[in-house]
């Protein structure tokens, strides 16, 4: 399982003005960036246990920003504003101040965090004098520095004793929510989870979407129920597919009611922010998605020489980073035989590019072939078809099956039938149709 833990990001993409005023975008390194709003807001006099204190006041507050998507959720390219009003007061290419550089150049990758929640803190504030507001005050922590606090008991006094430094976080590149993918029936992973988990959160708050009880990450009609109703809810297009508008309407939604953006924030657990599957599949990594990528590697490898056929397995073995760094050389990919999301998507493609061309003297395997998504309750067209047609093969044979229509919807009793078989070879029990239970069902088909 991979715990979603907050990165510090490289850059920063700030807009320079109000998030609705007409203004450039700039992107620029998140250390600069700091020092910028430092060198803006602070004075380089001030002692320096209140200049620490407010910088990482300044950190926390952008990480939240960039964490929750606040912006990028509302449908806006850039993850922070230079509107003081909206964010922290940003000057693009002014001078900064050297003890405040030296200051950030440390504690860059230091956030706030309050409880037990993972996410960095909305340490809200303001400077005390013009303008107040619940949360820190820049120059009362001048008084604070001044009686002796450090910087943690300066934030502590503004922001409650549970406030803890969340130090040395992980430095990288940071991609949006979204995967780049619609998702629907028959999709899964992480991208699956992040939906199911907000929307169970957000049925809270809007109790007419209906209940999801799938814990495997698999889209399956309850799924697509709560996504139409949440859809129908929130005025967009009721199709029952998370395009990249209903993901960030999901995404919006889920940090407005659990206040993720706010000083009393419900906040986000390390729980919640644990998700079943790897972001990267390495030595020894075992489940569902090791098994999608030997299947499709060795559907390509079929008809590509280049990529050499081994024997594979559940377990992401030596023979799998064999094949892997055979597949990324192939395809220009960093040729590291750890499997990450940017291979993933290019997996995908190719093989849905053999699925929709495959030589006329393989024709005869083409029914065969798995179509790259899980086929679950509620998913149509003519890949069920296909699969219900190998069913009934093994119908005529094994009576112990309830039994199928080829009717290319995965109704009730398709369900039955496929629980049935999960149960007679050992799979576990769920009623979805992964590559594997594909595979045995075409080789019980042909007896």
């Amino acid at each position: 399982m991979a715990i979603r833990y907050p990165v510090v990001p490289n850059t920063i993409t700030v807009h320079l003005g109000k998030p609705t005023e007409s203004a450039r975008d700039i992107s620029v390194s998140f250390i600069d960036y700091i020092s910028n709003v430092a060198s803006s807001e602070l004075y380089p006099t001030w002692p320096k246990n209140s200049l620490v204190a407010n910088i990482y006041a300044i950190i926390s507050f952008a990480m939240n920003r960039i964490y929750n998507e606040w912006y990028r959720s509302k449908g806006y390219n850039f993850d922070i504003t230079s509107s003081p009003i909206y964010d922290q007061s940003f000057v693009e290419n002014r001078s900064t101040y050297e003890n405040l550089n030296n200051i950030v150049e440390e504690i860059f990758n230091n956030y706030v965090v309050k409880g037990n929640q993972i996410q960095p803190y909305f340490t809200r504030y303001c400077d005390g004098r013009k303008t107040t507001c619940e949360g820190l005050s820049q120059w009362g922590t001048v008084s604070l520095a001044n009686e002796g606090k450090t910087p943690l008991e300066i934030l502590k006094y503004y922001y409650g004793q549970d406030i803890s430094l969340f130090e040395n976080a992980p430095v990288g590149n940071i991609t949006e929510g979204y995967p780049g993918y619609e998702i629907g029936l028959g999709s899964a992973g992480n991208p699956v989870l992040a939906i199911q988990r907000d929307l169970k959160r957000i049925k809270k708050n809007y109790p007419a979407i209906p209940e999801i009880t799938d814990t495997l990450g698999i889209y399956d009609e309850e799924t697509a129920s709560a996504v139409k109703k949440f859809q129908e809810i929130f005025s967009l297009p009721v199709t029952g597919i998370v395009d990249k508008a209903t993901w960030y309407k999901i995404k919006y939604v889920y940090t407005s009611v659990k206040k993720l953006s706010d000083l009393y924030s419900e906040g986000l657990s390390e729980k919640e922010a644990t998700f079943l599957y790897e972001d990267e599949l390495n030595y020894g990594d075992t489940g569902i998605e090791v098994e999608h990528i030997h299947y499709f590697l060795n559907a390509i490898a079929f008809l590509d020489p280049d990529i050499p056929r081994l024997q594979t397995n559940s377990i992401y073995n030596n023979n799998s980073i064999t094949m892997v760094k055979a597949f990324q050389a192939k395809y220009g990919l960093p040729v590291t035989g750890v499997f990450t999301y940017q291979d993933w998507k290019v997996l995908k493609d190719i093989y849905d590019k053999i699925l929709k061309s495959f030589p006329v003297e393989y024709q005869n395997y083409v029914e065969e072939l798995y179509p790259d998504y899980f086929l679950t309750r509620g998913t149509t067209g003519e890949d069920v078809k296909r699969f219900q047609r190998f069913l009934l093969s093994i119908c005529q044979y094994d009576h112990s099956i309830p039994g199928v229509r080829v009717n290319g919807t995965f109704d009730e009793l398709t369900e039955k039938s496929v629980k049935k078989l999960q149960q007679d070879y050992g799979f576990d029990v769920n009623g979805v149709v992964g590559p594997l239970l594909w595979r045995k069902v075409v080789e019980l088909s042909k007896r």
